[in-house]
């Protein structure tokens, strides 16, 4: 009897240490229930970026401001004509993004956006002389990409082997 209580007392003691070496394996050891039973979890939903940003919508001004230095660069105008250029541009690119808010279709869209264009042609015309009005037309046609004069390269000369 002696020896089986010893026994026991043996097998009690060992538990009560070895439970807190087996516990202290899951969850960092935290006796306060930190963290989970089974160790470091990994997350099911995956680390992405926030959803990116949308744009945010340009005012008139915003998008003529934008546009101003490659057109007064390419077409050389002076304060008067920049002004004259940069209200009609403002106007027109308004009542463009208010049709745009209006949201028509079809034939009604076509004829809207041809009447601010052609209102604008004709601001344009009485504002500037012939020659940068025509420049301007040009400028419009290529989408206000100003050419840049390419550097001459030296040509190099191949060596035909014998």
């Amino acid at each position: 009897m002696k020896k089986t209580q010893t026994i026991f007392t043996l097998v009690l003691l060992l538990g009560l240490l070895g439970i807190s070496e087996l516990s202290a394996q899951y969850g960092y050891g935290n006796p306060y229930g930190y963290g989970s039973r089974y160790g470091r979890q990994r997350s099911i939903v995956p680390n992405t970026p926030d959803a990116p940003k949308e744009p945010e919508n340009l005012t008139a001004e915003e998008i003529v401001d934008q546009q101003m230095p490659s057109i007064t660069e390419a077409l050389a105008l002076d304060p008067f004509e920049e002004a004259v250029v940069r209200t009609t541009l403002v106007k027109s690119v308004q009542q463009r993004i208010e049709v745009q808010i209006l949201e028509l279709e079809g034939a009604s869209l076509q004829e809207a956006v041809e009447k601010i264009k052609n209102r604008q042609d004709e601001e344009l015309k009485t504002g500037l002389p012939e020659d940068k009005y025509q420049a301007f037309q040009e400028l419009q046609e290529n989408k206000f990409k100003t050419k840049k004069k390419k550097k001459g390269k030296k040509e190099k000369k191949k060596k035909s082997k014998k």
